[in-house]
């Protein structure tokens, strides 16, 4: 049995991407490990990549030149690649505080903005990039491997559109790996990631933010009720600044999200669980889900997922097609309405773990 999840349809519209003009595309900061998807494939349906901004110029040079990318795509600064190269979207490959910045030069001049996961460090950043977003009219979309994960469109359906689940109960979310260091970050990606001022936090934020993500999405851009978190340093010799391991309670009047973001996991994972009245959905990264509805005795079943399609099986390309008009981001997992929420949950789970009480919110 083949699900093809129906919720995309209500993305896509029947112009296609290839038939447009190339989204000039520019990159800001090469700090971020994620960068390396663009690097490793820098040619993607829809885009033009103008350049990448970036004040260490020895580290620019050495990621090029890994890429097999001419050194004539690296500037100094955003305002010189703006000023000579001209593009009309810009992807944030900084820290998560820099994001702010990257929008305050792009948005006066019309220059759409993604940024890395999660959107901002804390919701006095968030409202800022917000507000200007909204004055000039750009988009500002916020990028996340599980929006790429086909499972995720599938179990939205089943819950959301099909409604084979039954009202929505419990989502437990869970993310992450044995740790940044462990698993061979870069040097320059260590040094703001572990930074709680540059990062807003640790697995906490660098995790947490998935399950805030999928459980904003999962609930159509329901505010919750209250945030509760605790956090720990498991590995205070090794992550002396930030917490290591989070578990944020998300409260809604009729269902809860546990969000587990840790970097102290035996292996990398990214997978979620929702349970519903009369059902439930396990999904991960792979083509298939575990499903069970119906009676008690019931019986689970493997059920396959298609594949996504161009242009929402890429980053790139789905944000090429949103500024293009040929995809509509109102509401999805990469928007800037189920991200504020989404960085609310953050801030507010920061907020519960610092203090150790719950966070409401009104």
């Amino acid at each position: 049995m083949k699900l093809f999840p129906t919720f995309l349809l209500a993305l896509t519209l029947h112009v296609s991407v290839q038939a447009q003009a190339p989204l000039r595309l520019a990159i800001a900061g090469m700090t971020h490990d994620h960068v390396n998807t663009i690097l490793n494939n820098p040619k993607r349906v829809g885009c033009e990549l103008v350049g990448f901004a970036e004040p260490n110029k020895e580290l620019a040079m050495r990621l090029l030149k890994r890429a097999n990318l001419p050194e004539s795509l690296w500037f100094a600064s955003l305002d010189e690649l703006i000023e000579k190269a001209k593009p009309e979207a810009v992807c944030a490959f900084g820290s998560i505080f820099e994001h702010l910045a990257v929008v305050q030069t792009c948005a006066p001049k019309g220059i759409h903005v993604m940024v890395e996961k999660p959107l901002a460090v804390n919701m006095d950043h968030a409202r800022k990039m917000e507000t200007l977003a909204n004055k000039h009219r750009i988009y500002l979309l916020t990028n996340y491997e599980t929006t790429w994960y086909p499972s995720h469109y599938a179990a939205y359906d089943l819950l959301n559109d099909k409604k084979e689940l039954g009202e929505l109960r419990k989502v437990v979310i869970h993310d992450g790996h044995r740790g940044p260091k462990e698993i061979g970050c870069s040097p320059q990606f260590l040094a703001w990631l572990t930074d709680p001022v540059q990062n807003g936090g640790g697995a906490i934020m660098d995790f947490g933010c998935y399950g805030a993500d999928l459980m904003t999405w999962l609930m159509r851009g329901q505010r919750p009720l209250s945030v509760t978190a605790v956090t720990q340093r498991l590995k205070p010799d090794v992550y002396p600044n930030v917490d290591d391991d989070a578990t944020i309670v998300v409260t809604y009047p009729s269902a809860e999200a546990v969000i587990q973001a840790s970097w102290n996991w035996p292996f990398d994972r990214k997978d979620i669980e929702i349970y519903g009245r009369t059902g439930y959905v396990f999904a991960d990264k792979s083509l298939q889900m575990r499903v069970r509805t119906g009676e008690r005795n019931s019986t689970e079943k493997m059920v396959a997922v298609a594949p996504l399609q161009s242009p929402m099986n890429d980053a790139f390309s789905y944000l090429a097609a949103v500024v293009r008009g040929t995809v509509k981001s109102e509401g999805d997992l990469s928007s800037l309405k189920v991200n504020m929420i989404a960085n609310e949950i953050l801030d507010a789970a920061v907020r519960s773990a610092r203090t150790g009480k719950t966070v409401q919110l009104k």
